[in-house]
């Protein structure tokens, strides 16, 4: 008697008439992605699978875009605001011709000259969320988003080591005979007060997105070494500052050690909390009328005062960052299989089945 079985029929489409029902072959998973390497902040576009070279340049034209167009909104509004105000037109004449005796004492000046930086914030964010060339919160940090107690700490830190600088500053200039009064009853004292609360934390913290988020992660996305992050963006940063020559060396000396430290420390807390209360501090002394906020030339000393000023902050910054363990670097996404595939149709013939897996 013949006991050898008949060959297996060849799979289908589907069940042939009287056949048993037809059943998916064995569950065949996908290879399982490769985990991206771990980058510092200046790297983070690269974490994501959409960049190419050329997309955070759109991310930038498609901000430009955006901000013309606020800027003009802002524009007509202010207008009509201001229609029949002599004052008012007069302060929006020397913002929009970009005089360089701005009176930054001046509430209108004021508020339009900080309009102008603090809508670089939204467009740079809704830009950057438009082309979706990667997350929004990778601008913030390597975590993706604000480490809000670290950024906590880093104000008190810049608190501390301003109001150290400034006070040692007062103290030599009463020591030199120089008259150190406040005046309480300055013109505008209160507004101006008010005024640097609600505006200056973010003009500061837009310039901070721009120049050492957009920026830097543009340039680190061609060139791998932080330094061409860190360094190419600086000029543009004081392009933007009228100053005379120690005043520009101030400025770039800030932009390099803001731009180190957002490296360093893997993402903008640290240097936007030295800009904002740097920024806060000198608008509210001169709400008060211990500092001139509208003058555009400095002096030997006061550059050297500021580079130590700024100097202890980053030393004290990153051995407490050492201290905490700030993470500096993207932490890969884990590693996890696609979903499951299904196999060949078979078409059974009146064996069993083989058990699913």
């Amino acid at each position: 008697m013949n006991t050898i079985p008949p060959p297996y029929p060849p799979p289908t489409h589907g069940p042939q008439p009287g056949a048993q029902p037809a059943y998916w072959g064995p569950v065949v998973p996908a290879p399982a992605p490769v985990p991206a390497e771990p980058l510092e902040y200046h790297r983070l576009a690269r974490t994501y699978g959409a960049y190419r070279w050329w997309k955070l340049l759109m991310v930038g034209l498609i901000a430009l875009g955006l901000y013309v167009g606020l800027m003009l909104l802002v524009g007509i509004v202010f207008v009509f605001v201001a229609l029949g105000n002599p004052e008012l037109e007069a302060s929006m004449d020397a913002v929009v011709m970009g005089t360089t005796n701005l009176d930054m004492s001046d509430p209108a000046v004021f508020i339009l000259s900080m309009a102008t930086l603090v809508v670089m914030l939204p467009v740079i964010l809704l830009a950057t969320r438009m082309m979706n060339v990667q997350k929004v919160g990778s601008l913030t940090s390597v975590t993706g988003r604000m480490r809000w107690g670290w950024l906590g700490q880093c104000m008190a830190v810049a608190l501390a080591v301003l109001a150290l600088s400034f006070g040692l500053s007062f103290a030599l200039d009463a020591m030199a005979g120089h008259g150190i009064a406040p005046d309480f009853n300055a013109p505008d004292m209160w507004m101006m007060l008010i005024l640097t609360l609600l505006l200056v934390p973010f003009q500061a913290t837009a310039e901070e997105y721009v120049f050492r988020g957009y920026l830097m992660q543009l340039i680190g996305g061609w060139l791998r070494h932080p330094a061409f992050a860190i360094l190419l963006p600086i000029p543009l940063f004081m392009a933007g500052h009228m100053y005379d020559i120690y005043g520009q060396l101030d400025v770039g000396f800030f932009a390099l050690a803001a731009g180190w430290l957002a490296w360093r420390t893997g993402g903008l807390e640290a240097a936007i909390a030295l800009h904002v209360v740097n920024n806060s501090v000198i608008f509210g002394l001169g709400a008060i009328g211990l500092v001139d906020v509208s003058a555009t030339e400095s002096d030997l000393p006061s550059l050297i005062a500021s580079i130590i000023t700024t100097s202890v902050f980053v030393l004290v910054i990153v051995k407490l960052a050492n201290k905490r363990n700030i993470q500096r670097r993207s932490v890969p996404p884990v590693a996890t299989p696609a979903p499951p595939v299904p196999g060949p149709w078979v078409q059974p013939g009146p064996w069993n089945a083989p058990p699913a897996h």
